[in-house]
């Protein structure tokens, strides 16, 4: 690496476990070098150390709830040398419930963490991209994003969000060498399903993908430039099939769903 050029990296949030930790393991198969955040400190150390160490993992233990944590991220990425090359936005948390029971301080953590740090995050790291001329941002939403899920109502609105941004976003990047894409998994087997309650509802009965299966099937898209990623044939198939079904079908399908039990 010349002397004072950055030292680029892919940015992994929610790396702990799950789709993040994922993520991190196969791009580092890729000869990748890595930064992870996450709130679990023993997790990303343990993480860390299985990856390489330190001269190829940086780890930053955050909690993106907090409305300092982006700001703080960037500072020390830049008092490091670090420069995020590629994005993934994957730390995420629902709840499973009725809105008008469900504590306002986890739904406004749930809009915070889904939502704001997204949006903020990329604007803090998009700048660079652009003026290096090239850099990927990776957006984990959900199948969730499609339709309107009541029980699950403010997870589900935030992914739209989520989506919505992301597929914008790419018709503003288009010739600047950036690349972005909404990565759009369905039930996969993490520690989501416990900490959002989902383990209660009829959906989590359903056949769940694997978190290596859906890195693996954002990195393949990735190079092949792909958008939008629905991962599964079945959550393809049902995307597809809701379009010619009236919306209040839809949503009453996906209350029986997602009812807690």
């Amino acid at each position: 690496m010349p002397a004072g050029s950055p030292d680029l990296r892919a940015l992994v949030t929610g790396a702990s476990s799950g789709i993040g930790a994922a993520f991190a393991r196969q791009l580092r198969e890729r000869g990748e070098r890595l930064i992870l955040v996450a709130r679990r400190a023993e997790r990303l150390a343990a993480l860390t150390a299985e990856l390489g160490g330190d001269a190829d993992v940086a780890s930053l233990p955050l909690d993106l709830t907090q409305p300092d944590a982006p700001a703080t991220l960037e500072r020390e990425l830049a008092r490091r040398g670090l420069a995020v090359d590629l994005l993934v936005n994957n730390a995420g948390i629902g709840h499973t419930g009725r809105f008008a029971q469900e504590p306002l301080d986890r739904v406004l953590a749930m809009l915070d963490l889904n939502a704001r740090s997204v949006v903020e995050l990329t604007r803090r790291f998009l700048p660079g991209m652009l003026a290096r001329g090239s850099g990927r941002i990776v957006n984990v939403v959900s199948t969730a994003a499609f339709q309107p899920v009541p029980y699950l109502a403010v997870y589900a609105a935030s992914k739209v969000l989520v989506l919505s941004f992301t597929e914008a976003l790419a018709v503003e990047l288009r010739g600047t060498g950036v690349q972005v894409q909404a990565l759009c998994p369905g039930l996969t087997a993490t520690e989501f399903q416990r900490v959002a309650g989902t383990d209660r509802v009829l959906f989590n009965k359903t056949a769940a993908l694997t978190p290596e299966s859906v890195a693996a099937a954002s990195l393949a898209a990735l190079d092949r430039k792909r958008l939008r990623v629905v991962v599964g044939w079945q959550n393809r198939l049902v995307i597809g099939l809701q379009r010619f079904l009236p919306r209040a079908l839809v949503r009453s399908a996906a209350a029986r769903l997602f009812l807690p039990r």
